[in-house]
């Protein structure tokens, strides 16, 4: 399944793509799950799988504003240098635990929206990224028993004001500003994708591909990202761990490569959808 969450004619919903069309689930829910956070936390995937069957698609895709996939997410892990191309342009040495740093749910947008330049940078940098949604909760969840609490993956660009990320050690700052983010276009499901599936990543900017690897160079590979993280907080569904980005991020290239007002760009994982933005300035 695809699952997203949306916007139409004013009116927030979720549901589940079918061709060039949605299958309102927030209907057929009758509000009982007015949030696909809310579905995940109460239902199986092989239940929202049974409504979908069940239900007509009724709003095409062309008409609705797409939402970050999990709008309301109460916790977006990151995970900093977690290829080693990009841990070696940083600089910055191997680490024996996971660097993890946390994002707003504000600080993102859906697919087709505007990416936002603050007024106060001009080095707002692409970091395209895959996306794990929690779909069971758990704590100090062994790595043998990890995907069990997937719920899907989805593209994530982790846009980074690049000099206020650099103000003090601390992340913070630069991953945060409102509308820098990117997280869509939808879900797709763990059944659709094999656990450890390879796949591919790819950042393109204005077409051109500025980032390319596969989950086979991740230094700490998803299983290992929900171990760790699991043991200082209890995971809950609709979490979202955000697994590192590839080495050719802007800021290290000569001369630096920031997104402009005007640039489109693409986080495309194999297998699973290509989220598309814009870059607008403040």
């Amino acid at each position: 399944m695809k699952l997203l969450s949306y916007s139409h004619q004013g009116a927030p919903s979720w549901g589940a793509v079918s061709g060039e069309r949605i299958v309102d689930l927030q209907a057929a829910t009758e509000g009982r799950h007015p949030t696909l956070r809310s579905a995940l936390a109460r239902m199986e995937l092989h239940e929202i799988e049974g409504l979908v069957n069940s239900r007509a698609a009724t709003v095409g895709l062309e008409e609705v504003e797409y939402l970050p996939v999990i709008p309301d997410a109460t916790r977006i892990f990151c995970v900093g240098l977690n290829y080693d191309e990009h841990r070696i342009e940083a600089r910055r040495e191997t680490t024996a635990q996971p660097t993890v740093f946390l994002r707003v749910a504000s600080s993102q947008v859906g697919h087709r929206q505007p990416m936002v330049l603050p007024r106060e940078s001009g080095s707002l940098d692409y970091e395209g990224e895959i996306a794990v949604v929690v779909g069971k909760a758990g704590r100090r969840i062994g790595e043998d028993a990890a995907w069990e609490h997937v719920a899907g993956y989805a593209p994530y660009n982790d846009g980074s004001i690049r000099d206020w990320q650099a103000h003090t050690t601390q992340w913070t700052p630069g991953k945060n500003f409102p509308a820098t983010g990117a997280f869509g276009p939808w879900l797709v499901t763990r059944g659709e994708v094999a656990d450890g599936q390879e796949l591919a990543l790819s950042t393109r900017l204005n077409g051109q591909v500025v980032q390319h690897a596969t989950t086979a160079q991740l230094i700490f590979p998803i299983p290992r990202l929900i171990s760790y993280i699991s043991t200082f907080t209890s995971l809950e569904p609709g979490d979202v761990i955000v697994t590192g980005t590839p080495g050719g991020v802007g800021f290290k290239r000569q001369p630096p490569l920031f997104m402009r007002p005007g640039d489109v760009v693409e986080v495309e994982v194999e297998g699973v959808g290509t989220l598309t933005n814009p870059v607008r300035r403040e």
